[in-house]
């Protein structure tokens, strides 16, 4: 079954029948990973957009998403992109730092939506028209748009961390808890970007090396939002701290 036999584009249509023209999707990236930031993104696709090819992220191939990716952040009245850091999970909660990071990437967006639709359980405190819907990322266009934009951006933000931390692979596990990336964890500790306070990783004791490894490389918050295709209509990936 392809995205178009999916009817992605139901809800909105349904949305816009009662006068929301400007409809957001919301949807985040990692999780459940024991490594690395966790990226909430907030896509306003136009009505004309193509969803041929669109679908929720976690069933598209990497070259599937990063083709989605690039027409969607061309395309879309407006992407905006947030991080929170692990530091963050770790002192506030990953329940609490996700849905706050929600409502922090759905206020970044430049322009206000008329409609807003999010991915699970409802992210509260929103002062606009809002829907939440159970894995609203395999039947709503925008917020499967919004979990391409989130899981992209990760990767390349994972990618990263591999070039300085290759020995747990996470060109491919993504920071998830592989055998290979347990594994690494049991012989070499957790370095910074781990989640301290995740099952098997809190307690774990960290050798001295990483203690004082900067995760680095990826820039200060607020700084041009960069992905595979170059800037992004002047979107910023913001950190949450």
């Amino acid at each position: 079954m392809g995205p178009s036999d999916l009817d992605l584009d139901r809800y909105e249509r349904r949305l816009r029948a009662q006068g929301f023209g400007r409809i957001a999707g919301a949807d985040e990236a990692g999780r459940g990973a024991l490594a690395g930031p966790l990226v909430a993104a907030a896509v306003i696709l136009p009505e004309s957009f193509d969803l041929d090819g669109v679908n929720d992220s976690k069933v598209l191939t990497r070259l599937q998403r990063e083709r989605a990716y690039g027409r969607i952040v061309e395309q879309a009245v407006a992407v905006s992109v947030c991080r929170a850091t692990p530091t963050r999970i770790d002192r506030r909660g990953l329940h609490k730092s996700n849905k706050f990071l929600l409502r922090r990437v759905l206020r970044q967006l430049p322009v206000t939506p008329d409609f807003i639709i999010t991915d699970g359980w409802p992210v509260g405190y929103i002062p606009l028209p809002h829907l939440s819907i159970k894995k609203g990322d395999a039947v709503t266009g925008s917020i499967a748009a919004a979990s391409i934009v989130a899981k992209v951006t990760r990767d390349r933000i994972m990618d990263r961390y591999h070039r300085r931390f290759p020995q747990y692979g996470f060109d491919s596990n993504r920071g998830y808890g592989t055998r290979k990336h347990w594994r690494a964890l049991e012989e070499f500790g957790p370095t910074p970007i781990h989640r301290r306070s995740f099952k098997g990783v809190a307690g774990m004791p960290a050798v001295e090396a990483w203690e004082q490894g900067d995760p680095g490389e990826l820039g200060e918050p607020g700084e041009p939002w960069k992905g595979p295709d170059g800037d992004v209509g002047g979107a910023s990936i913001m950190d949450v701290e």
